[in-house]
């Protein structure tokens, strides 16, 4: 977006995960922004959702030498717009529901740092209000820091369903996140998500990574193969992008 709108860009990359492909930090996100001009700073700092060091002296930076940063956190997930643009999203769906005769409901996202869920909860849960049929939207961690994260999608939850228009209160079950398939760490993926990966590229030529869309897809199997999700559903599996992140993780693909 700075690209486009001519401005500049700092861009702090985190040492979320510790993976050694010799390519890790070059491909990816970190080449894409490169490519398009961010003055890209890589920070030892370990995994956090939470507001860190390095994102408030990346701002003191911009300021010292006479700039004035606007200041996008993780995710862009923890902001008072940060709920927003999937908010959207569920208003889309619904239009797209009318337009196909279709309705979808169950909705299955992976959530790490938190904004995407929250997001299409709060949306969901204003068109429920105005009349629209209740929906189950799930949650697939991927963070495993659980407690962080839920906490942190019901909070953005909460704060953009009260800015576009929800007057109550989300219940409980309106805030779902899964904790069975995070497999230990963030950014690692288990044998269960890297099958999850290949089944679906191999039968939908779908490509997911190893970081968010493999172990939320690797969930939503999973729940289907236990009936969790009751073989009458409709189910809208929200693909979140990732792919160039497969890139960093290229060993574990060496032989398919």
């Amino acid at each position: 977006m700075a690209a486009h709108a001519g401005m500049k860009c700092v861009l702090v990359q985190e040492h979320w995960v510790d993976w050694n492909d010799v390519t890790y930090d070059r491909v990816g996100n970190i080449l894409m922004s490169r490519l398009m001009g961010a003055d890209v700073r890589l920070n030892p700092a370990g995994f956090s959702i939470g507001f860190r060091d390095s994102w408030k002296d990346a701002l003191a930076s911009v300021e010292a030498v006479g700039g004035k940063p606007y200041a996008i956190p993780a995710g862009a997930s923890d902001h008072p717009l940060g709920g927003h643009g999937f908010a959207g999203w569920a208003f889309e769906v619904a239009e797209q529901e009318k337009a196909l005769g279709v309705f979808f409901d169950t909705i299955v996202v992976c959530s790490v740092t938190g904004s995407t869920q929250a997001g299409v909860v709060a949306g969901f849960a204003v068109l429920e209000d105005a009349g629209g049929r209740r929906r189950r939207v799930i949650g697939v961690d991927g963070s495993a820091t659980v407690p962080e994260t839920r906490d942190q999608i019901r909070r953005i939850a909460q704060r953009t369903a009260g800015m576009i228009g929800l007057e109550r209160d989300l219940r409980d079950d309106e805030v779902v996140l899964d904790d069975r398939y995070h497999e230990g760490v963030y950014g690692i993926p288990g044998e269960r998500t890297l099958e999850a990966m290949r089944l679906v590229a191999r039968l939908e030529g779908m490509i997911t990574d190893p970081v968010y869309e493999g172990k939320s897809m690797a969930g939503l199997i999973d729940l289907v193969a236990r009936r969790e999700i009751p073989a009458s559903s409709n189910v809208l599996y929200a693909h979140l992008g990732g792919q160039p992140a497969i890139n960093g993780y290229a060993s574990l693909f060496a032989n398919g």
